[in-house]
C-alpha cells in the first residue's frame, strides 16, 4: 500500500498547496494559514485554515478564511497578527487583481469555534494610499510590533511594524513601514543594509520575515531577517541576523542558507497570543517556523509531483521547528512533542542518534518496503551531511543534497519519515535538511552502518501503529 500523504505535515485536503501565509499559537491551539488552489489549472486561489490542538501535528481543516472577490483575481500570502482582544486575529494578506496588488487587512474572529467569521477591512497599503509614484505593487506583508524604544528593548514593545516587498517582479525592493493602529501606515523607505549583507549577488529578495531572538551567547536580542532569493529557478531560504533600526539594518551575520535539502523555501514563523510562550522558553528565547516543502516556488509544475498524479494532492509545509539562536547562528530542532506525536500515527517513523563520525561515516539507509530497495541515504561525515535521491526510480535526475557541518563536540542525527517527506537534523540542528521523498509503498525501515572508524554511541527510534 502507497500513501504519499504524510500525518504529521499539513496539506491541502486537494489540490495545490502554494506557499504558508501565516500561523498563530494561542496557548492552546495552533492556527496555520496557507494559500492553496483547489485544482492545478484555476487561477484563483484561497487562504486555508488548519487547527491543531496542544501540540502542531494534529491538523484538522476549517472553512477558509479567504477567497479572491471581484476584482480580486488572487490572495496572495501575508501574515497573521496576535489577538488584539478575545478570541481574534488580524490577516494581513496581498491582494492581486488586473491593476496589481496591495495590502489589505482583515479581521477573524471566533478563532477557536468550530467555524470562524470574516470580516474584510480594505486596503491599507498600496500606492494611491501611501501618497507616493516611485514604488508600487506592494504585497508579502510581515507585520511585528514595534519598539517603544530602540535604543532600549527592554521597554517593550510600541506600535508596529511592516517588511514588505515593493516593485516589479524583476527587480523587488524590501520596504519598510510603521503604524499605531494596524491601519494608518506610513512608508519609512526601503530596508538599507549596513555591513556585509551576503546578498550582493541575488537582487530578487521575495517572502521577506522578521523575528526576535535572543542570542544564548551574549544574552543581546538581536532582529532575524528571512528571505528567499529567487536565483536560475531555485529558491534558496536563509536568514541574516543584526539589529533594525527604522529602515536600516545592521548586519552580524550575514545571509545564511536555512535548509540544505530539496525541498524548502519560504518560511513563516508563529506569532503568539502575548504571555504565551513554547514550552518552558522565555520570550525571545526560541521562534516556531514552517516552510513550504518545494525547492522551485513560483516556477513549481504542481503536474510533475507524484502525489497529484496518484492522490490528488501536491506540497506540504514542514515540519515546525524550534529555532534558537546561538552565537548568530540559527539552530533548527523538531519541536517537542514530535516524538510522542508518532506512535499515534499509521506509518511515520524517526531515527535519532548520538554518533561519533570524526573519522568515517555513518549512513541511514530508508528502504522501500514495497520493492525491498533502497529510497534514499542519509550520510554523516563528521563535517559534511548528504541526503542522496538519486537511487530512486522517482528521483533519478537528482544530485544529492549537501552541506557543510561546523566542528562540533558530540555528532548526531535526527531523521522523520512522514509519508513522501524526509527532515533531517544534524548536530543539535545547526543543519537542517527537508526533501520530499516517494516510496511505491512505505518507509520499510532504517537500516544504520557506521564505516571507517565511525561508531553510533546511542540511538532511539519511534514508529507509529502499522508499522
Amino acid at each position: 500500500m502507497s500513501s504519499h500523504r504524510p500525518e504529521l505535515h499539513i496539506t491541502a485536503q486537494h489540490g495545490v498547496l502554494e506557499a504558508p501565509a501565516g500561523a498563530l499559537f494561542t496557548g492552546e491551539q495552533w492556527h496555520v494559514f496557507h494559500q492553496y488552489r483547489s485544482q492545478p489549472d484555476v487561477k484563483k486561489n484561497n487562504w486555508g485554515h488548519v487547527v491543531s490542538a496542544d501540540t502542531p501535528f494534529n491538523w484538522a481543516h476549517r472553512d477558509d478564511v479567504l477567497s479572491a472577490e471581484a476584482p480580486e483575481v488572487q490572495v496572495r500570502a501575508g501574515s497573521v497578527v496576535a489577538p488584539r482582544c478575545g478570541d481574534e486575529a488580524e490577516l494581513f494578506f496581498t491582494s492581486v487583481t488586473d491593476e496589481g496588488p496591495s495590502i489589505h487587512r482583515a479581521l477573524l474572529t471566533n478563532l477557536s469555534g468550530p467555524q470562524s467569521d470574516v470580516r474584510r477591512e480594505g486596503s491599507v497599503v498600496d500606492a494611491p494610499v501611501l501618497g507616493i509614484d516611485k514604488l508600487q505593487d506592494f504585497r508579502s506583508p510581515c507585520v511585528v510590533p514595534g519598539w517603544a524604544d530602540e535604543d532600549d528593548r527592554s521597554e517593550g514593545h510600541g506600535g508596529w511594524l511592516m517588511l514588505a516587498v515593493a516593485g516589479p517582479m524583476s527587480a523587488p525592493e524590501l520596504v519598510m513601514l510603521s503604524s499605531h493602529d494596524q491601519q494608518s501606515w506610513t512608508l519609512d523607505g526601503p530596508l538599507a543594509f549596513h555591513g556585509d549583507s551576503g546578498l550582493a549577488h541575488h537582487p530578487i529578495l521575495v517572502s521577506p520575515r522578521i523575528i526576535r531572538l535572543r542570542d544564548e551567547v551574549d544574552s543581546h536580542v538581536y532582529d532575524v531577517l528571512i528571505v528567499t532569493v529567487e536565483a536560475d529557478g531555485v529558491d534558496l531560504s536563509g536568514y541574516l541576523v543584526g539589529t533594525l533600526r527604522g529602515c536600516d539594518f545592521w548586519v552580524k551575520t550575514p545571509f545564511t542558507q536555512m535548509d540544505f535539502g530539496h525541498d524548502f523555501t519560504r518560511p513563516r514563523n508563529t506569532n503568539t497570543v502575548r504571555g504565551v510562550t513554547y514550552g518552558n522558553n522565555e520570550r525571545y528565547d526560541a521562534a516556531l517556523i514552517f516552510g513550504l516543502m518545494n525547492g522551485v516556488g513560483r516556477l513549481d509544475n504542481p503536474a510533475t509531483h507524484e502525489s497529484l498524479r496518484a492522490e490528488g494532492w501536491a506540497n506540504c509545509l514542514s515540519l515546525p521547528r524550534l529555532t534558537t539562536l546561538q552565537g548568530g547562528l540559527l539552530f533548527q530542532t523538531p519541536t517537542p512533542g514530535l516524538t510522542s506525536a508518532i506512535p499515534h500515527t499509521a506509518h511515520a517513523r524517526m531515527w535519532s542518534g548520538l554518533i561519533d563520525a570524526q573519522e568515517g561515516s555513518v549512513t541511514v539507509t530508508l528502504l522501500d518496503n514495497a520493492t525491498g530497495r533502497i529510497a534514499a541515504t542519509i550520510t554523516h561525515s563528521g563535517h559534511h551531511l548528504q541526503l542522496d535521491r538519486s537511487m530512486n526510480p522517482l528521483h533519478a535526475e537528482d544530485s544529492p543534497a549537501e552541506a557543510y557541518l561546523i566542528s562540533a563536540d558530540t555528532d548526531s542525527l535526527t531523521i522523520i519519515v512522514d509519508g513522501s517527506t524526509v527532515e533531517v537534523f544534524a548536530d543539535g540542528g545547526v543543519i537542517a535538511m527537508a526533501s520530499r521523498v516517494y516510496f511505491e509503498g512505505i518507509c520499510g525501515g532504517f537500516d544504520v552502518t557506521a564505516e571507517g572508524g565511525a561508531s553510533i554511541l546511542r540511538y532511539f527510534e519511534v514508529a507509529g501503529e502499522d508499522v
